[in-house]
């Protein structure tokens, strides 16, 4: 089983990033139950704007959309800004849409995999970002397991960055446990059992 993680921070390598550290964690916990992982930070990657598969020249979305369809579980990390997720992570969803290929049942490759979400943001608004996050995963044609969303929000007006904690709270490696399990769980049942052709 693979999983990938197309971390949304808007700040390349090797700047520090909160989102970076939050999908590090996501990813042990994968590890930890056999999953191999690789990590992307889609900031490092000139990934044009648009909803195509490939838009010529020096587009990186080509070789990005070879990971993700290689892999049984995709977790997007995205930090907050001004509510939203962060525009990288709104560009690879954009480019994600453009997905139209079939398997030989007719059924869209996405429709088998997992995706799973981690946030991070210095105010309230996970929730807003996970559930505008969710719902394009979704139309793309991805699952969402249970608790498919681990995150981490400071306090309004306030400059502390996950990064900058002392230690990971409880609460929230926690839930990075849960969407861990319940992700490999679901991709493990639809690896198993695929979605009927329609």
């Amino acid at each position: 089983m693979r999983a990938l993680s197309l971390v949304c921070t808007l700040n390349a390598s090797p700047e520090p990033s909160s989102s970076q550290l939050l999908s590090d964690q996501v990813m042990r916990e994968f590890e930890k139950l056999g999953v191999s992982t690789e990590t992307v930070r889609v900031a490092d990657h000139n990934v044009l704007p648009g909803v195509s598969v490939d838009l010529g020249g020096d587009d990186a979305w080509p070789q990005l959309r070879e990971k993700v369809l290689q892999a049984d579980i995709l977790l997007l990390a995205t930090p907050i800004w001004l509510g939203h997720p962060s525009s990288i992570c709104q560009r690879v969803l954009e480019r994600l849409n453009a997905e139209s290929e079939t398997d030989d049942q007719g059924r869209p490759l996405i429709f088998g995999k997992v995706a799973a979400v981690a946030v991070v943001g210095n105010e309230d608004g996970a929730h807003k970002v996970s559930a505008d996050t969710f719902q394009g995963l979704n139309d793309i044609g991805f699952s969402l397991a249970p608790n498919a969303v681990t995150y981490w929000v400071g306090e309004a007006q306030h400059g502390t960055d996950y990064k900058d904690l002392e230690a990971t709270p409880e609460e929230v490696a926690e839930t990075t446990r849960t969407l861990a399990v319940n992700a490999v769980h679901l991709a493990t049942l639809l690896n198993d059992h695929p979605y009927p052709a329609s």
